[in-house]
């Protein structure tokens, strides 16, 4: 067994230092005789504010937080990548390997209203949902996710959306500044930051399909050193492994990329796993779905039930959804 130091590549933001840390705390008792190190890293993500994230990396929005991350493990400056699994492609990389998937967080995205000062009160007050419904004809929302504007513009065509970009505390000061009148994140990003409070409503099926993965950590390393993945795999959690193949299996099969308009959703009954997901035009108008429920007691039994999903999808017509030039129809 090695006793060198393990190194955990993580992208700088808040929260992606908050998913390392996660890591290190939980290697710590996987690995209590070995030292574990953050290297906190830039990607091209990060650093351009201002293009569409669908519009990074090369066009496709593919891989813009995790290449560069993925490379630092390549090149020996760092042993483990750790990711949000929403964000990794599903075309491994050689070299690497998917060494473990932990416990999964809060899978479901949520619609955050802006902070109000109400007459009388000198403490901010955030303004709740019951529904989606309550938004303002043509209201301003913020999100730069086609999955996400598609699934809502099937509900409510009139909305208008913003692109979104920064951090989690960047895209909360702008919508408290007033640039949206309502902002769409992921439920454990806010959960994760403590800012669980903020959620105006939670944006759960059959409304909102959350992504591939979401909620979800995918944590990388080295194919070939074995000591590494050996610690690794003591972190897996096996149902939501199972979750996470069933849903990625899905994404590879139609070829879609992570920022397609497309949501899973799984969810296990005894020893099955359901699994629900949706494809929409990104006007919102189109929409394919389909749900089968499955026993799964093996990866291979995962692969087969998103597979199965998949190919019903393309039987309906959903695939030609997912081809760039039908983008404008």
């Amino acid at each position: 067994m090695s006793s060198a130091p393990i190194r955990i590549a993580t992208r700088a933001s808040r929260l992606a230092l908050w998913q390392a840390e996660h890591v290190r705390e939980l290697l710590k008792f996987a690995a209590p005789d070995r030292v574990v190190e953050i290297v906190p890293l830039s990607t091209i993500g990060d650093r351009d504010k201002v293009e569409p994230l669908t519009q990074l990396g090369g066009g496709s929005g593919v891989g813009v937080f995790t290449r560069e991350i993925q490379a630092s493990l390549l090149d020996g400056r760092a042993d483990v990548a750790v990711h949000s699994l929403k964000d990794l492609p599903t075309e491994a990389v050689a070299g690497l390997k998917l060494a473990a998937v932990p416990p999964r967080g809060a899978m479901f995205d949520a619609l955050v209203l802006p902070r109000k000062i109400e007459t009388g009160e000198k403490e901010n007050h955030v303004f709740r949902l019951s529904a989606l419904g309550c938004l303002p004809n043509g209201a301003r929302v913020g999100s730069g996710s086609p999955r996400r504007r598609a699934q809502l513009l099937h509900q409510r065509p009139d909305l208008q959306f913003v692109e979104a970009r920064g951090n989690v505390e960047t895209r909360l000061r702008k919508l408290d500044e007033g640039q949206f009148d309502a902002l769409v994140l992921a439920e454990a990003g806010l959960t994760r930051l403590e800012l669980a409070g903020r959620i105006s409503t939670r944006l759960q099926p059959p409304l909102m399909l959350p992504a591939v993965g979401q909620g979800a950590l995918g944590i990388e390393c080295r194919s070939d050193d074995e000591s590494t993945r050996e610690v690794l795999a003591r972190l897996t959690d096996q149902p939501t492994l199972f979750a996470v193949l069933a849903e990625r299996t899905v994404l590879a099969t139609l070829r879609a990329g992570c920022h397609a308009p497309l949501g899973v959703w799984t969810r296990p009954e005894g020893t099955s796993l359901r699994l629900t997901a949706v494809v929409l035009s990104l006007d919102g108008v189109q929409r394919f779905e389909s749900e089968r429920l499955a026993a799964v007691a093996s990866d291979a039994d995962a692969i087969a039930l998103g597979r199965a999903v998949a190919e019903e999808l393309q039987a309906q017509g959903a695939a030609a959804l997912l081809n760039p030039s039908a983008a404008g129809r």
